[in-house]
C-alpha cells in the first residue's frame, strides 16, 4: 500500500479524526490582525496550522489561491508546505491533467519539486493524461468523480449510451488505473445520495469528501458513508467553515483560540463514526 495512504491512515485511525483542512487563504479574507504583517497569507496559514493540527489529518493546498498572486503567492504555498505537520498528508489540490508529456512535468512539480503526498486531477483526457502521475506509487491520486458544484450535473451526471452516469465509468476506469494502492476520487458531500452507492462500487479506493460546511453538505452522513470497511480511506475537507471563524480579532492568538474551537467540534462529529 503506498507509503501517503497508509500515513494519513494510521492519523485517522490515531485522533479518529476524517478532517482535511483546505488552505483557501484569499487575502482580502485574511483577518485584520494578520494585514500588518510582511507575509500576511503565510502567517496566516501558519497560525491555521498551528490551530488545527491535533484535530486534523490532512492540509489540502488550493494552488489557485497562490498561483493567483504570481511568484509572492508561490513562495507562501511553498514555504506553507514546509510547515505543515510530516505526519499529517499534504494534498495539492491543482486538478491537473494534460497530454503525457505535459503531465509528467506537473507530476514532477508537485511530486519532485514541492514533494506533496498527493495531488487532485482531471479524468477526461483518459488514461495517458494522468498516468504519469499513477507512476508515483508511493502518493495518492484523487481523480475527479462527483464533484460538489451545481455543474456537476453538466457531464459528470449525464448517462452513457448504457444508461450509466460518466461519474460511475470514471469509477470503473480509477478502480483499475490506480497503483499499489495509490488511487482515489473525489466525491462531494453534497451527493450524499450517491455516496452510499459509490463506496459499495468502489470499497478500495481512497475518497476526499469537500461540500462540508459552506457548501451545505452533511458532515453526518459524508462521515458515515465515505469511510471504507475499516473506517478510513476517506478525508472530509472543510475549507472555509474553519479557517474563517465570525469576528474580529485582537490577537493572533484569539484567532487561533477560534480556529480550533471549529476544527475540535468538527472532528468530535466526525468521531462518531468510530
Amino acid at each position: 500500500m503506498s507509503t501517503a495512504r497508509n500515513k494519513v491512515n494510521e492519523q485517522i485511525s490515531a485522533k479518529r479524526s476524517l478532517l482535511c483542512v483546505g488552505l483557501d487563504s484569499d487575502p482580502m479574507k485574511v483577518p485584520g490582525v494578520f494585514r500588518s504583517m510582511s507575509r500576511p497569507v503565510l502567517e496566516f496559514n501558519r497560525s491555521v496550522v498551528r490551530a488545527t493540527e491535533q484535530y486534523a489529518v490532512a492540509f489540502k493546498v488550493n494552488t489557485a489561491f497562490y498561483e493567483s498572486r504570481g511568484l509572492e503567492g508561490l513562495r507562501d504555498m511553498e514555504e506553507t508546505l514546509e510547515f505543515l505537520p510530516s505526519q499529517c498528508l499534504s494534498i495539492a489540490d491543482a486538478k491537473r491533467a494534460d497530454i503525457g508529456n505535459t503531465s509528467t512535468m506537473y507530476a514532477r512539480a508537485f511530486f519532485d519539486h514541492w514533494n506533496f503526498d498527493a495531488i487532485t486531477v482531471a479524468p477526461y483526457m483518459g488514461f495517458d493524461s494522468l498516468e504519469p502521475f499513477f507512476d508515483y506509487e508511493e502518493k495518492l491520486i484523487f481523480v475527479l468523480c462527483l464533484t460538489s458544484n451545481p455543474g456537476s450535473s453538466d457531464f459528470e451526471e449525464e448517462p452513457l449510451d448504457r444508461g450509466m452516469p460518466l461519474y460511475l465509468r470514471v469509477l470503473e476506469k480509477v478502480s483499475v488505473w490506480g497503483r499499489n494502492g495509490n488511487a482515489g476520487v473525489v466525491v462531494g458531500a453534497t451527493k450524499s445520495s450517491q455516496l452510499s452507492a459509490i463506496r459499495k462500487a468502489a470499497p478500495g479506493l481512497f475518497f476526499l469528501i469537500p461540500g462540508v460546511g459552506a457548501q451545505g453538505g452533511s458532515l453526518q452522513e459524508a462521515s458515515l458513508l465515505g469511510v471504507d470497511e475499516h473506517t478510513q480511506s476517506a478525508l472530509i475537507n472543510v475549507s472555509r467553515g474553519v479557517i474563517y471563524p465570525e469576528g474580529e480579532f485582537a490577537s493572533v492568538e484569539a484567532f487561533e483560540e477560534a480556529v480550533a474551537a471549529k476544527a475540535a467540534h468538527l472532528q468530535t462529529e466526525m468521531e462518531r463514526v468510530f
